[in-house]
């Protein structure tokens, strides 16, 4: 149950940021139900196709469908009121990905991979639905800008990995993974930490 109460927020919290982000691009009804579709799923139906899952995890769970439905509809309604929490973009994203990191590395475990490929699949799960959701509308995907993303998913799944090798409860080190993860973020937008960019200055 605590393993599916995370997917659902985790559903949630990326449907709105997709919202969000197709209402900034005036897009219609319609199309803001793909992007918020496409940003929720987009991540799981990777892991899943890796993973050797068929069918991929949403078309067995038409409750997620319902979510996301019904959450695009409560986001359009309350729009003002989202676009009143300051950055509400970034709030939503950088939970979702705290999230769907550690829903990607519970079902890499249950696949039985080894703790690296785990990682990568909860890595995978977090960041690829926004991929797809910038490109769709637009825009160069913030995994591939300045900003820290993916970094803080795969050290949150190695904060996860470490904790059970102590005798704590599975779920205190799953929550603690996603805490990291939304710290983390936090902390390095705050302060302006990011990774290098590689250019070429032009003469």
């Amino acid at each position: 149950m605590f393993y599916f109460i995370i997917d659902i927020l985790g559903t949630i919290a990326f449907a709105i940021s997709g919202v969000l982000v197709a209402m900034d691009k005036k897009l219609d009804v319609f199309g803001v139900l793909i992007i918020a579709f496409v940003t929720a799923v987009g991540g799981g139906t990777l892991r899943d196709l890796l993973i050797g899952i068929k069918p991929v995890g949403w078309l067995n769970a038409p409750l997620h469908l319902l979510i996301i439905v019904i959450t695009v509809l409560m986001a359009i309604i309350f729009v003002k009121q989202l676009k009143h929490i300051r950055r509400s973009l970034f709030l939503f994203d950088t939970i979702g990905i705290g999230l769907y990191t550690m829903v990607g590395v519970e079902k890499g475990l249950a696949a039985q991979l080894s703790p690296v490929m785990c990682i990568a699949l909860g890595t995978i799960t977090a960041c690829f639905g926004g991929v797809i959701r910038d490109i769709l509308c637009n825009e160069i995907p913030v995994i591939f800008r300045k900003e820290i993303y993916a970094t803080v998913c795969i050290l949150g799944g190695l904060v996860y990995f470490l904790l059970i090798q102590f005798p704590i409860q599975n779920t205190v080190a799953y929550s603690m993974a996603i805490l990291t993860i939304i710290i983390m973020r936090v902390l390095a937008v705050r302060f302006k930490i990011s990774l290098p960019n590689i250019y070429r200055e032009s003469n």
